[in-house]
């Protein structure tokens, strides 16, 4: 995957997980991340817990968002890289 083909399906998976997220939908938003993170080589991946139940999507959210944007960005200098 080239780095313009992943910016755009990231922006759009991002756009996405923030329209769910400031809806208050944080299921929707946790799906989405898990979307995100298999988008990511699986070496840089991260190990992500299920989603027990919807009680805890916020919380899971609020563990995993900034370390999926680390990820992404990790990744998208790699590609820059090539």
């Amino acid at each position: 995957m080239s780095l313009q083909e992943f910016d755009a399906l990231i922006d759009k998976m991002m756009l996405a997980f923030e329209y769910a997220e400031n809806l208050g939908q944080y299921v929707d938003a946790s799906k989405i991340l898990f979307q995100m993170n298999e988008e990511i080589p699986d070496d840089i991946q991260l190990s992500l817990e299920e989603l027990e139940n919807t009680d805890t999507a916020k919380s899971f959210i609020i563990q995993y968002k900034s370390e999926i944007k680390s990820a992404i960005t990790q990744y998208r200098q790699r590609l820059m890289n090539f």
